[in-house]
Parts: structure tokens; C-alpha cells; sequence
């Protein structure tokens, strides 16, 4: 199998997770999956939604975006249009479904952490961008906690991060780019946890079926790949 851009079938793009991008965000990651870059921040709240109040636990949520020049054309900002699209719904609840998989929310206390996660390039792969740097960014606000005190200890029960998997020409592939999702003849997302934990598969057939041999190579490239990424985040958070 040749791939556009000349990776590898079990190969990820080049990975940067930058650390502390923003002057003011309690926490905050630059994730560079390739050309597809994610601004991700984590700001602590010293409250809970109302529906959670009194109980003794925190929160975590997530919005997502995409900048209006983050593509080849522009696009116009949800906000002009006065609401958000399906898909900016759909991945930002996928986000806080992964990051809150992997908190201890009786530990957290009652407070809440709101992940952001801004799209300033996309080129395949944003949603799971967004999940990797946002547990980057949502650790360290949560370190902050720690080292003021605030809390004993960081109350993470393991590390969670995503990438994406296809079929390409009839080969599997990990970590596609907008090249290959475009023409892919299947589409997955896999979030998995440090310690090896699926969190959620999203898969889809662009054209014809695939089958169970192929979906068990996607799902074990994409084992392979959150295990580099989960020391990349070691490496980015400290610990």
C-alpha cells in the first residue's frame, strides 16, 4: 500500500503536543497531528452545572470549533449563523464523553473543567486532535489544583487519547489525513485509554461494507497508535 504521503500503513503523522500556549487558560495544549492543528484549553470552574449541585462531584465538558480559515475555503462562524451545526454538536460531545471517561469526578471536588477546542488547521483528524491535546490541557489545569493545594493528588484514573483508522484501497491504515478520509472506503475513530480501555468506535462505510477481519486490523492499529500517543502526553504533562 502507498499513501499519499508516503507513511507507512501503522505509521502516525508527525506529533507535536506543545504545552502552555495560552497566557491565561489553566491549562492548555497546541496538538499537531500532521498539518491539523488543534488549540485545546482547560479552564476550572469553582462550580458545578445546577443539576449537580450538592452532590459532592465534579464535571468536565467540551466545545469545539473550527476557525473560519482553518480549511482550503472559507467558512462562516457558527455564531453568524446562529447555531451550531450537527457535526460541531456531535464532536464536542464525543470530546466530553472521552475526557470524562478517564476523571474521578468525587476526587475533582465540585468543580468543573471546560475544555475548548479550536481548530486553526484541519487537515483530517480534528476530532481526535481534540480529545488527545484536550486531556493534555485538562491534566495540567488539574496540576495547577494540586500544586495550590486545592487538591492531594490529580484526580485522573488513566490517560485517554484518539486517533483515527481506515480503509484505503483496500488496506488498513492508521491516522488518516484529509487525502485519504476523503476517498476512504471506510471511516473509524477509535478512543482508548492509557491502559488499553475502549472508550467509544465510530465507524462508517463509505462504499462498500467492511468486514470483521478488517475492522479487528483498524481496531489493533489503532491500539498501536494510542499507545504512542499516551507517552507523547506523558511526555508533554510531566509525569
Amino acid at each position: 500500500m502507498i499513501r499519499p504521503s508516503g507513511r507507512a500503513a501503522s505509521a502516525l503523522r508527525p506529533i507535536e503536543l506543545i504545552t502552555n500556549v495560552s497566557k491565561y487558560a489553566e491549562g492548555s495544549c497546541l496538538a499537531k497531528f500532521g498539518d491539523t492543528h488543534v488549540l485545546c484549553t482547560a479552564t476550572i470552574e469553582e462550580k458545578v452545572p445546577g443539576w449537580m449541585k450538592n452532590l459532592g462531584k465534579g464535571w468536565v465538558t467540551a466545545e469545539y470549533g473550527m476557525l473560519p480559515r482553518s480549511t482550503d475555503k472559507r467558512m462562516d462562524r457558527e455564531a453568524a449563523k446562529g447555531r451550531q451545526s450537527g457535526r460541531t454538536q456531535e464532536i464536542q460531545r464525543l470530546i466530553g464523553r472521552a475526557l470524562r471517561s478517564v476523571v474521578d469526578f468525587e476526587a475533582l471536588g465540585e468543580r468543573q473543567v471546560r475544555i475548548d477546542c479550536d481548530v486553526i488547521q484541519a487537515d483530517g483528524g480534528t476530532r481526535t486532535a481534540s480529545v488527545t491535546g484536550g486531556y493534555v490541557a485538562m491534566a495540567l489545569a488539574m496540576q495547577r489544583l494540586v500544586k495550590a493545594k486545592l487538591l492531594p493528588a490529580l484526580p485522573l484514573k488513566d490517560s485517554v487519547a484518539a486517533i483515527s483508522c481506515g480503509i484505503c484501497n483496500g488496506a488498513a491504515a492508521l491516522d488518516l489525513d484529509y487525502a485519504e478520509d476523503s476517498s476512504a472506503e471506510t471511516d473509524a475513530n477509535f478512543v482508548i485509554t492509557g491502559k488499553g480501555g475502549l472508550v467509544e468506535i465510530q465507524g462508517t462505510a463509505e462504499k462498500d461494507p467492511f468486514t470483521e477481519a478488517q475492522f479487528r486490523e483498524m481496531l489493533e492499529l489503532a491500539k498501536t497508535g494510542c499507545t504512542e500517543l499516551a507517552v507523547k502526553q506523558k511526555e508533554a504533562i510531566g509525569i
